[in-house]
């Protein structure tokens, strides 16, 4: 039986570095293997090979609506609305957040700032400039529903930026805020910023639901590629991945530390590096029984926030949400 190649595409966040390496063995932030037993799966992948592909989220986005060429890949959510004829979300590998989720950052510090930006309201003013990490990502979504759509709509007011280098362009100055996810969302304060708006908390207080931020997803067309049940075999041996990497949470969590590290060194920051403790709780955040499964809450919660994304037309009506 020959081998099927399948490159599983990922964001170098600590979160899903942590799910995927019992099936693809580790490997380094700069996506090479790691040597001898450490770079082989913990699991049987039958008649798979999962290749491992760590990129910015923003740019997975992308490939999926321009390409679709991976088979396997980290979506935002809201990304989904864009490619739900090319792909279908896997129930397990998504990324929840209960009441926190993205946060929209200022400098703690707005002396001689020409535009104050004390509180949410504050950032519909004429002339403030946001970076965001994608205009096709959840964060986004999520905070043009929080301030209004009308605002979100202003594109020239939003400047997309790699997600590791918004805290750095809103400490030097280049924008006014900055819309942080990843581990940004614990080192915020390090460089000397403060949080305006958690729009994860707005979400939940708005509408008592889960906040879904990334998504796991499949190409379709793998069925009528590698005969029928393909996807559906896929999906097991990646819910199996998220169990064996939650059921090895110590050794899950040391794997994950250096992509932490090269985060903070494509940052160009200096000082203190994150710790295991950190990570582990960035992980424990965004690595949750509903990674494993996302079930009616985790479904719901994604129909409802592109139900009313479509609504304001800030992204596309997908639809029912289809899982695998």
């Amino acid at each position: 039986m020959s081998v099927i190649e399948l490159t599983l595409a990922h964001s170098p966040d600590p979160d899903d570095a942590f799910m995927w390496w019992p099936l693809t063995g580790k490997i380094n932030p700069d996506g090479s293997q790691q040597p001898g037993d450490a770079g082989r799966p913990r699991l049987d992948t039958g008649r798979f090979r999962f290749q491992s592909l760590p990129a910015d989220i923003h740019v997975l986005n992308k490939r999926a609506a321009d390409q679709g060429d991976l088979e396997i890949t980290a979506l935002s959510a809201r990304a989904y609305a864009d490619v739900k004829d090319r792909y279908i979300i896997t129930s397990c590998g998504g990324s929840f957040g209960d009441g926190y989720g993205p946060k929209v950052v200022v400098r703690a510090d707005q002396s001689g700032d020409p535009i104050q930006i004390r509180c949410e309201g504050c950032l519909g003013k004429p002339g403030v400039r946001i970076a965001v990490p994608g205009l096709q990502t959840t964060a986004f979504l999520l905070l043009g529903l929080a301030i209004g759509p009308e605002i979100a709509r202003q594109r020239e007011r939003f400047v997309e930026l790699p997600f590791e280098q918004i805290i750095g362009a809103v400490a030097r100055k280049q924008v006014d805020a900055g819309l942080v996810i990843h581990e940004g969302q614990l080192t915020f304060a390090d460089a000397g910023l403060k949080m305006i708006l958690d729009v994860g908390a707005w979400w939940k207080e708005a509408t008592g639901l889960l906040t879904p931020l990334g998504v796991n997803a499949i190409r379709r067309d793998l069925d009528r590629l590698h005969g029928p049940g393909t996807v559906r075999e896929i999906a097991q041996l990646l819910t199996k991945s998220v169990a064996y990497s939650m059921e090895h949470r110590d050794e899950s969590t040391r794997y994950t530390l250096p992509f932490a590290l090269a985060n903070v060194t494509r940052a160009g920051k200096t000082g203190e590096a994150p710790t295991l403790e950190r990570v582990d709780r960035y992980c424990r955040m965004y690595v949750t029984p509903e990674t494993l499964d996302m079930g009616s809450r985790g479904r719901d919660a994604i129909h409802q926030l592109l139900t009313k994304g479509a609504a304001a037309g800030l992204c596309p009506n997908p639809g029912p949400i289809d899982i695998a």
